[in-house]
């Protein structure tokens, strides 16, 4: 394999790579209304349900060369040893002492840390966190790249293809826990592990699974948070079948129907 170096690289490939995928609703979207339909994704097994924190998806791309990147979910803002960074969201000034500590720890891959930053100014629900400014963050996923010089040379729409066609490898439930401790990284909250059987099949009962499951949400950043939560991430132990189920996607679909009626 030969020697990464950041200033040879494509970086439009490289950021297309290690970009998060969009994730499906447990129940899927009607193209022409955006509500909810009763067709529901399927998951073969043992369900994780964790809590899905509502702030700004983030990267850390560790490099093979030592060297990392930090990004928003389309965006490169910034690379190790730069001078000036894009400060959009306050990614690179809450991420790069991280990614400073974490950087070399992983040679001859490329490894993508997915956190969620949230509070403070960013997105329309902070104050749900906190009404003091407070900011926080939590990993989510990562992503292992191995075969980077092959998929560097790619197009870019085989990229974006292989992408949407879930070709990222992410670890495990296990390995992933085991990262966020050898990191000193918190997780989005564990919320439960059932069998799929017991997901509910219909919009009005995944609905009422929501509020049961999480009243409030688990990562406030102080008292003052307002408390309401996003939703539900539900995943397989593997991470092969991944959904969302949002409080207010459901909302909006029963109030459609409500109002139908």
């Amino acid at each position: 394999m030969p020697g990464f170096d950041i200033r040879a690289v494509n970086l439009a490939a490289l950021n297309s790579l290690t970009k998060y995928p969009s994730i499906p609703t447990y129940h899927e979207l009607d193209p022409r209304n955006g509500g909810l339909t009763e067709e529901v994704t399927v998951f073969p097994g043992p369900v994780i349900g964790t809590e899905k924190v509502d702030g700004t998806n983030s990267r850390v791309i560790l490099l093979p060369d030592g060297g990392y990147l930090l990004g928003s979910r389309e965006e490169l803002l910034y690379a190790r040893g730069d001078l000036i960074g894009n400060p959009a969201l306050g990614i690179v000034d809450n991420l790069r002492p991280l990614a400073d500590a974490l950087a070399g720890t992983h040679a001859d891959t490329i490894r993508v840390f997915y956190l969620e930053l949230y509070g403070g100014k960013i997105g329309g629900q902070a104050k749900q966190y906190s009404t003091r400014g407070g900011t926080g963050r939590r990993l989510f996923d990562v992503a292992v790249l191995d075969d980077w010089a092959e998929r560097l040379a790619w197009p870019a729409q085989r990229i974006s293809r292989w992408r949407d066609e879930q070709g990222q490898s992410f670890l495990g439930e296990q390995e992933l826990a085991e990262q966020a401790s050898a990191t000193g990284l918190e997780l989005t909250p564990r919320l439960f592990t059932i069998d799929s059987g017991e997901l509910p099949s219909g919009v009005e009962g995944m609905s009422a699974f929501l509020g049961e499951r999480l009243p409030r949400t688990l990562v406030a950043l102080d008292e003052s948070g307002q408390g309401a939560a996003e939703g539900l991430v539900l995943r397989t132990a593997d991470r092969s079948v991944i959904a969302k189920a949002r409080f207010q996607d459901y909302q909006r679909t029963l109030k459609r129907r409500a109002n139908s009626r």
